[in-house]
């Protein structure tokens, strides 16, 4: 029952920062003469991404035994946006960009705490019906 308190503690707290995303959407679109000039236009189309997946996983936190697949995607999608970003962070690197780690780490954080969670629940109910 702790563990599962904790995932609804982690869901409600990850659907809160990913609705609260909107914030830096909306500015970025509301200066678009800025956007047109930028040569990496994929942010706005990652905090989309997450502003929709945040009402989700909110509703997920009240109930989360019956969203394990909605939660198990939130934590991989984490995670492999995590990586890519690892990736372009050390290319950029390479290339005398410096780029900074912080997003990689938070979403690193964000995909392993939810997957932990979620994992080890169903290992648990997996020991209790054998």
């Amino acid at each position: 029952m702790k563990r599962e308190r904790m995932l609804q503690v982690a869901l409600g707290l990850v659907g809160l920062v990913y609705v609260a995303m909107i914030y830096p959407l909306y500015t970025d679109l509301a200066h678009s003469k800025w956007l047109l000039e930028m040569k990496d236009a994929c942010e706005p189309m990652f905090l989309s991404w997450f502003i929709a997946l945040g009402p989700f996983l909110l509703l997920a936190a009240r109930k989360p035994s019956l969203h394990r697949s909605l939660i198990t995607f939130a934590a991989c999608q984490s995670l492999a946006h995590a990586s890519v970003m690892t990736i372009q962070t050390v290319e950029a690197w390479k290339h005398g960009v410096h780029r900074d780690f912080t997003d990689v780490v938070l979403f690193g954080v964000i995909g392993g705490i939810l997957l932990a969670l979620t994992l080890e629940k169903r290992k648990q109910s997996a020991l209790v019906t054998q």
